[in-house]
């Protein structure tokens, strides 16, 4: 699925497995840094959620976190300035209480109700928009996000989706990342410069 989303324009991959031990994290993530480094150029970059020790180990790009994860302080003591760090948020007060000399990109969601975050409330395009006017640090719509719905998530304010069952349960993964990355794409073109 990697090959296929990586070839129809997904340039960040995000590894999220909340259940499996270290030990066996660390090998998938090196088989993806590995997949990623042979993807390119240019690589798309790698992205390991909640776990530093991990990120430092396969020299991923990147670590994102939740607002009940490890302290984003503490997140960057550990992984240095050089490592990415992204932070969820679900609300306009967490959103302000970005610290961008900490977080380099923040997500925005779950813009609809999804699987991937079982008792989350959606927070709908709302958030976008907040975000697009007060966000400190770059920011990503994520949750429930699909060809159907993008439009809308753009009108918002988007310009950067982080997307999952959109791309993995499409019949056609590279197809389906394809026709995301165009409209993010023709949008992005269409905006004032």
């Amino acid at each position: 699925m990697l090959r296929a989303a990586v070839a129809g324009g997904v340039d960040i991959f995000q590894l999220r497995d909340k259940q499996l031990p270290d030990g066996e994290l660390t090998a998938v993530a090196n088989a993806t840094r590995a997949l990623c480094e042979r993807l390119g150029p240019p690589n798309p970059l790698l992205v390991v959620n909640d776990r530093p020790q991990i990120t430092l180990d396969v020299g991923a790009d990147g670590i994102h976190v939740g607002q009940d994860d490890m302290p984003v302080a503490e997140v960057r003591a550990l992984v240095g300035a050089d490592v990415l760090i992204g932070l969820s948020t679900h609300s306009p007060a967490q959103i302000d209480a970005v610290d961008a000399s900490l977080v380099d990109y923040i997500g925005v969601g779950p813009i609809h109700a999804t699987p991937t975050k079982p008792g989350r409330p959606a927070v709908g395009v709302e958030l976008i928009r907040y975000a697009s006017a007060h966000a400190p640090v770059p920011f990503f719509a994520i949750g429930g996000l699909d060809a159907g719905n993008l439009a809308d998530a753009l009108d918002a304010g988007a310009q950067r989706v982080c997307v999952l069952r959109a791309i993995a349960d499409a019949v056609e993964p590279e197809s389906a990342a394809r026709k995301l990355r165009a409209a993010i794409d023709a949008r992005a073109m269409d905006a004032p410069r």
